[in-house]
């Protein structure tokens, strides 16, 4: 115990207070002046008010309140204690003492085994602090004593009363209490001597204290401590039911574990085991079982050693149960064994798909050298681009047939979230691995044929860039460790034959764009959309819709009415669509009991269909001044377009309409320029460019056209309107022209050549530079169409002008 002036050590033996107890210790010691004023040594207390008729031990320690006790005990003296307003001062001055305190008789004083010495003392009456007479050797105080009113109030003994439940509340809450105190407390009758009983028993604040030791009348006495009692009542009600809140949750918490202890002891007997238990087991034998890698076996035996320890019921559990299914359920070294038969890869391919050559070449390609060298070869990353319809994703499917691999596909578009990819942290509630994770469990074998479609519309924001995370996924030097973020172990991909889809390459950033091999998906012939409409689309169709004992086909040019009429696109989905739409109103004739078509003719299916929604492009009526006949290339295949130049008496200006892009703008410009550069070869007057406003305008204007490849076309109607000389109607034309009139190559020629043989042009016109890729056009449609090579523009305009028609107003 710390060796302040005097501390509380315990509560007092309040049966040693009992009147007539303390004659037989303490003598009363009077020593009063004739005044009134009594002197007596000092002692200061710390954190502690001696309240009268109060009997307690206190402990000295300080020197100076040593030499009192002897001084009192040797003079026969009584003691005036009074409390220190800072208990951490050693050596308090006349300011840091309260000016009222209590006059106490001293009893036996014992020492202790610390060197201090303990006291018992009791309060005798309160007493006012005159003055400190004496500081050395010891303090030395007069005081004037205090008297206590010996008559009350009459509501006094009500507040008695009221006191005295307050106060049996509170002991029978505060453990530190004994019973006794109450006892004691019914047995006073004096209304301020209660009050200072039942206030030294309080641990309250020392000002509270001191505030009911300065109190003279005992009705306010009882007030204060009434107000004192039920702010600690209020405080021990709260402190029990915390406490009975602890205690149930303690004794539910034990009783489970005793019935728990119970049942496993009653499982024991009968050679059973619990469920979490047997759970346990069940995992330790599939880990024991399950083929994978040393490091995942070691994490996954950790895990599992970490799940034995808890407790069942322990939020951790199922965080950790669903860690190991996805570690045992994962394919580690499970793998399907591929096919590698060319043949049999080729009928496949060939049966579930027309045309797509170079698919199927490089696919063949692949399977040939597996074929010979199974060890060395990585799984190519492809990457198949074109527009929508093309066969693409089917494809993926045949090319699984074909290996005997499993396939499995996920879409890409709209993917914003780096986690998609790579998985969430298991920090996270509810974190699962990524979607190539999941996919992979769910193929059940390591090398499947994986195919990740619309991979040119993944996105990006605050959470990530999901293409970043397909470098590590995509690249044959890293994938065979990828790291799953949820699993944060390294699974093996370098299996896994990747096929991406795209219908542009412009949104895909180029690292990934160079870890993918490009194969073109390229639009489709109308003779091969016919091969695909009598070989699959048809049958498919007739079957689904329970046609295929009803006699029902379709003539050739019933389908050619579809592709023509109904459809505007580069691959076969509206195709297919729109025969389903035919086959859907048979199947209802069918179901109704009505004559139905078993022959379906072109007019059959416009009757069926309604009006043709596409009208196909059709020439000028007659060769035309200042209409050239241009190509372009849109992503459902190509178009023809017309470019109308007309001139009019002006100021030289030059007017562009048809809702056109900056580069097409820009390649107008170039064709005006090269056409006033040239304007003496072309017989042209240098001065009518000066009094000439020129308009050129694109019919359509509803659709936005850009692009640099009608720079011949444009180039070709201003010469020819302003040489008064007639462009040849079946003859179109691509390339892009530069102001010295060099005819620069262009892409998209297979479409534009498609677009133009389906107009009915006779003469194709392209760049020299384009020659290349006349290989990639199918024989069919290079003997239909005449292709003329070009260098420059002289050239184009040799093949494209016929003569100067005579008397034509300007």
């Amino acid at each position: 115990m710390m060796q302040d002036d005097f501390e509380l050590a315990q509560y007092p033996d309040f049966m040693d207070s009992i009147p007539g107890f303390e004659q037989e210790i303490f003598e009363t010691r009077l020593n009063e002046n004739e005044d009134g004023y009594i002197e007596f040594p000092f002692l200061p207390l710390r954190e502690l008010v001696l309240y009268p008729q109060m009997v307690t031990p206190l402990f000295v320690g300080r020197e100076r309140s040593l030499e009192a006790i002897r001084a009192a005990v040797n003079n026969n003296e009584n003691i005036i204690v009074a409390a220190q307003k800072d208990g951490e001062l050693m050596e308090p001055g006349v300011n840091d003492i309260f000016n009222i305190g209590t006059e106490v008789a001293i009893g036996k004083a014992l020492r202790m085994p610390d060197d201090s010495t303990s006291v018992l003392a009791q309060g005798k009456r309160r007493v006012e602090i005159v003055e400190f007479t004496q500081w050395t050797p010891y303090i030395r105080v007069r005081a004037r004593r205090i008297p206590e009113p010996i008559e009350w109030e009459r509501n006094t003994e009500a507040l008695m009363r009221a006191v005295i439940t307050l106060f049996e509340k509170v002991v029978s809450l505060n453990r530190n209490l004994p019973e006794d105190a109450y006892t004691f407390a019914i047995n006073i009758e004096e209304p301020g001597w209660l009050a200072d009983f039942i206030a030294s028993t309080l641990t309250t604040e020392l000002e509270v204290k001191q505030d009911i030791l300065e109190t003279v009348d005992p009705a306010v006495r009882l007030q204060k401590v009434s107000i004192s009692l039920a702010k600690e009542l209020d405080v021990l009600e709260l402190e029990d039911q915390i406490h009975m809140q602890v205690q149930q949750e303690m004794d539910k918490n034990q009783r489970e574990h005793f019935l728990r202890e119970q049942m496993r002891v009653i499982q024991g007997e009968l050679g059973e085991a619990d469920v979490f238990t047997q759970e346990i087991n069940e995992l330790r034998e599939s880990v024991a079982k399950k083929e994978m890698p040393p490091e995942v076996r070691a994490k996954a035996e950790k895990e599992l050693a970490r799940l034995s320890a808890m407790p069942p019921m322990s939020p951790e559990v199922g965080i950790i149960l669903t860690y190991l299914d996805w570690v045992l359920n994962l394919p580690w070294m499970d793998q399907s064994e591929d096919n590698m038969d060319v043949l049999h890869a080729s009928e496949v391919l060939a049966s579930d798909h027309f045309g797509l050559e170079k698919a199927k070449d490089r696919i063949l390609e692949y399977i040939a050298v597996k074929q010979i060298a199974p060890d060395t070869l990585r799984s190519p990353i492809l990457c198949f681009v074109g527009p929508p319809g093309t066969g693409k994703t089917s494809i993926g499917q045949s090319i699984a047939h074909a290996l005997g691999r499993e396939f499995i596909r996920i879409s890409l578009g709209g993917v914003r979230d780096e986690a998609e990819i790579r998985g969430h942290r298991r920090t996270y509630i509810g974190a699962l691995p990524g979607r190539i994770i999941q996919a992979i469990r769910r193929a059940g074998t390591k090398n499947p044929l994986f195919m990740l479609d619309e991979v040119d519309k993944l996105g990006n924001d605050f959470r990530g860039d999901p293409a970043s995370a397909l470098l590590e996924v995509l690249d044959p030097e890293q994938n065979y460790a990828f790291a799953d973020h949820y699993l944060g172990l390294d699974f093996d991909l370098s299996k896994v034959l990747f096929i991406t889809t795209a219908n542009y390459l412009d949104t895909i950033p180029h690292a990934l764009q160079d870890r993918m091999e490009m194969i073109e998906f390229t639009g489709y012939l109308e003779e091969e959309k016919l091969e695909i409409g009598r070989e699959f689309l048809v049958p498919k169709q007739i079957g689904q819709h329970g046609l295929e004992d009803k006699g029902v086909r379709f003539e050739d040019e019933a389908l050619k009415a579809i592709v023509r009429e109904y459809t505007r696109e580069a691959g076969v989905r509206n195709f297919e669509r729109e025969t389903a739409n035919v086959c859907r109103k048979i199947a209802r004739a069918v179901a109704e009991k009505r004559r139905y078509p078993r022959r379906v003719t072109a007019n059959r299916v416009r009757e069926l269909l309604g009006p043709p929604r596409f009208l196909s492009e059709e020439l000028q009526e007659e060769d035309a001044i200042g209409i050239a006949t241009g190509a372009a290339w849109t992503s459902t295949g190509g178009e023809i377009m017309f470019i109308e130049v007309n001139l009019m008496r002006g100021k030289g200006g030059m007017m562009l309409t048809g809702q056109l892009g900056d580069v097409m703008q820009e390649s107008a410009q170039a064709a005006l320029t090269y056409t006033r550069s040239q304007a003496k070869k072309l017989g042209i007057d240098y001065e009518r460019f000066d009094n000439t406003d020129i308009h050129v305008h694109l019919p359509e204007g509803a659709v936005p056209k850009d692009g640099p490849s009608a720079g011949v076309s444009l180039a070709s109607a201003i010469i020819s309107a302003f040489t008064n000389r007639p462009i040849h109607r079946e003859i179109s034309m691509t390339g892009e022209i530069t102001l010295r009139g060099r005819v620069l190559p262009v892409g998209g020629v297979r479409e534009k050549a498609l677009a133009a043989r389906r107009a009915g042009i006779k003469t194709f016109v392209l760049p020299h530079k384009n020659e290349r890729d006349l290989e990639e056009i199918p024989k069919k449609l290079r003997q239909d169409l005449n292709f003329v090579l070009v260098k420059r523009m002289e050239d184009v305009l040799d093949v494209v002008l016929m003569a100067e028609k005579k008397n034509e107003e300007e």
